[in-house]
Parts: structure tokens; sequence; C-alpha cells
């Protein structure tokens, strides 16, 4: 019979009622009830009453907690920032979409100590759930899969305002905004710092042409020319910091539209080929037929493999031979899907082990006047490095001295 009632139905009201039904009728079994038989069932009737109401006000706050944290989960969901609903033991109560989606789904139920284990979210958690603190803000960074900033606001809630809740905690990120203000910090020092050497150069040569070099039609040919190289490096190097610069600035947000790797790779291919022939060097691609698409920015994983085959050209010995292979990857572990590795080769003196953790640090050079002279800025890898960060992938460099180097691409595979 339980089943075809409402889940919330109570036998406890007709249960109150029996006892003082079943006394009322023995005393009138004789068919007579006196005043004090009347008075005993009625007080029994009224036990009974006092026991239903009893059950029913300890069963009121759990069916109001049940719909009032149900009604909240629907209106957080609406929201574009995590919000987490606490109790008084710090327990999750609802948690939006947005907060499963950056803290892991099943939250419920759970403490939030469990959850959120930096030292400062709890400290303010725990005043403002007590009472201590109306309301506490702190900073919190999240590490992996990529680095992101947030500024958690807890905010308690008074206990005659609610049967259940007891703190409000929100996430707002400030991922755009912490990396704004640490690029604006890095961009002045590195632009001072790379172009005092350029622009002392021009300056020195300025000074010849309108001195000694007047006259002297050959010097100023010769000073010319190196002016326009320094000139054009500076050019590079500024395109390639506002590059940078951008990259980082939206890091944080994966990519989702689908790019055919295979095209974009016989791109890059075909736009290197002229420095390939000029070196005697080849190309060797080793693709599959049913090379899968990628998520990702088709632009800037252009831009990875442009600058992974450049460096291979540039740095390859004469008449080598430079290898693009791709394979299929049965899991990634940072996004735990089916990915994609693309492996850069090239022929070359190799790159000594303690060199290989610095590769893609900014302005990060192992010869600095061999890659000035080859047009080189110093932020080719840092920027394939961050790329490769924002499509969830990861970069892998391995080299044997003498012998050559390894750039390996791993990327996750889109799915359909």
């Amino acid at each position: 019979m339980r089943r075809f009632l409402p889940a919330d139905f109570s036998f406890a009201p007709l249960m109150a009622l029996v006892p003082g039904f079943m006394v009322l009728a023995a005393f009138a079994a004789d068919k007579t009830v006196s005043v004090t038989e009347a008075l005993l069932s009625a007080g029994v009737i009224a036990l009974g009453a006092g026991w239903a109401g009893f059950k029913q006000s300890r069963a009121f706050p759990e069916t109001v907690t049940k719909v009032d944290t149900t009604l909240a989960s629907v209106i957080l969901d609406a929201l574009p920032d995590p919000v987490v609903l606490l109790d008084g033991r710090r327990r999750v109560l609802a948690a939006n979409r947005a907060a499963d989606e950056l803290l892991g789904a099943g939250m419920q139920g759970r403490d939030i100590s469990l959850i959120l284990r930096q030292p400062e979210a709890q400290e303010a958690l725990k005043k403002t759930v007590s009472g201590e603190l109306p309301r506490a803000d702190t900073d919190l960074v999240f590490e992996t899969p990529v680095r992101r900033a947030y500024q958690l606001q807890v905010m308690g809630v008074a206990r005659s305002e609610a049967l259940s809740v007891r703190a409000v905690a929100a996430l707002h990120e400030v991922t755009a905004l912490k990396n704004t203000e640490t690029m604006r910090a890095d961009f002045v020092a590195n632009v001072s710092h790379e172009l005092r050497s350029p622009l002392s150069a021009l300056s020195g040569f300025i000074e010849t042409l309108q001195t000694s070099a007047q006259d002297d039609p050959e010097a100023q040919e010769r000073f010319l020319g190196i002016m326009s190289g320094e000139a054009a490096r500076m050019a590079r190097l500024i395109d390639d910091l506002l590059s940078l610069s951008q990259i980082e600035v939206n890091e944080h947000i994966r990519p989702t539209l689908p790019v055919a790797l295979g095209d974009l790779l016989h791109e890059v291919v075909d736009s290197v080929q002229v420095h390939v022939d000029q070196k005697g060097m080849s190309i060797v691609t080793d693709f599959p037929a049913d090379m899968p698409d990628v998520p990702g920015n088709k632009d800037q994983l252009r831009e990875v493999f442009q600058n992974l085959v450049d460096n291979a050209v540039k740095y390859g010995t004469p008449k080598s031979t430079v290898t693009i292979k791709v394979k299929a990857v049965e899991t990634l572990v940072e996004v735990g899907t089916p990915g994609i590795e693309i492996t850069v080769s090239d022929q070359s003196d190799g790159i000594a082990p303690e060199h290989l953790p610095r590769l893609t640090e900014r302005f990060y050079r192992i010869d600095k006047g061999r890659s000035r002279l080859m047009g080189g800025t110093g932020l080719g890898l840092a920027i394939v490095k961050h790329i490769v960060n924002r499509h969830r992938g990861r970069l892998i460099v391995t080299s044997v001295m003498g012998q050559g180097s390894q750039f390996r691409v791993l990327l996750p595979c889109f799915d359909k």
C-alpha cells in the first residue's frame, strides 16, 4: 500500500486516535460512559495528538531542507560562477553546475574542507559558518589542468533566516585579470632588456653615419644593412611578445572547435619547403589515413607546428632529414581521453641535457649568438608551450647529442 501513497505521507495522526477510541470503547461496553471515563478517554486522545504533532515537527525540517536546497540548485545553475551552499557542519547541501565542473561532481553531503583544501579557504569557511564573521574573502589558485586564479567569497546566513543553509561560498574567476597584471610587468621588463641591445646598435650606427662614415658609400651600405636587420629583429620581438601575451590571457579557456590536423600539417610543410630546398634537406611525413580532428584554435596550432618545423630546418644539418610523425594515443593522462601525438624530429647537433628543462622559458637561448644570427627572439618555444597548455595537451622534448632532437606534442582528440 505504501507505494501508492505520497512519499511524505504519515500514519501518525491516525495511529494517535486508536488508543483513545479503544479506551472509550472499553468504557462503553456496558452502554454507559461516565464523565470521568469520558475525560479519561479525551486525555488519551489528547496525548496521542501531542505525539502525532511531535512526530510531524521532527519530519518538517527534513522536508523543508529538501525543498529549499533543490530549489536553490535550480536557481544557482543559471549563475556562471561556481556557488556552493553549506550547512552548519560545513557539509555541501547544494552546488550549481559551474561548481561541479570546477570542483568535481558528487559534492553533496561531503565536508567542504575535503574539497577546498587551501588553508586560507578553510579559515574563511570556518569563520563564516560559525558566525564569527558575516563575510570572508580570500584568493585561491588551482594549478591543474592549467593555472587558474579565483576569488573565494563566503557569506554567512543567520540561523533565523534559514532552516538548513548556514553559508554560501562563491568562486569568481580572476585568471584573466591576474594574467594581465603579470604580463604588463613582464612585458616592460622583457622589452626593456631585449630591445636595449638593438637600440644601442642602431644608435651607434646612426652616429657613425652622421660623422666618420658620412662620405663613405661602402660603409653606409654595410651599416644600413645591419640597421635593417636590427630593426627587423625588434619588429619580430614585439610581434612575438604580443602573441605570447594574447595567448596567456586566454590560456585558461579551452578551445572547442574541431581542427583538421592533417590539412594543417600539410600547410606547414608546404610553407617551409623553400628553406628545406635551400639547405638540401628533405621532409618525411608519416600520417595515418584516418587522422582524427582535435579541438582547438587553428591559427594557434599552426603557430605551434610552424615554429617546431622551422626550428628543425634552421638547426638541422645540411642535407639531413626532418621527420613529422603522427600516431594515436589511447589515453592522455591530462584529460583522460583518447589523444594524438605529433612528433617533429631533426638531425642536428642535439641539445645538452642541462638545457632541456629551460627550453620553454622566455628568452632562454642555448647559444645566444647563433640564435640571434638566425633571427630568433627566444620566445618561440615559450609560445608553443602556452598554446599546448591552452589546448590541454603536453609538450615533451628529448635529444641525443650528435644525433638530433625530438619535439612531441600530445593533444586530445575531438569528441564528436
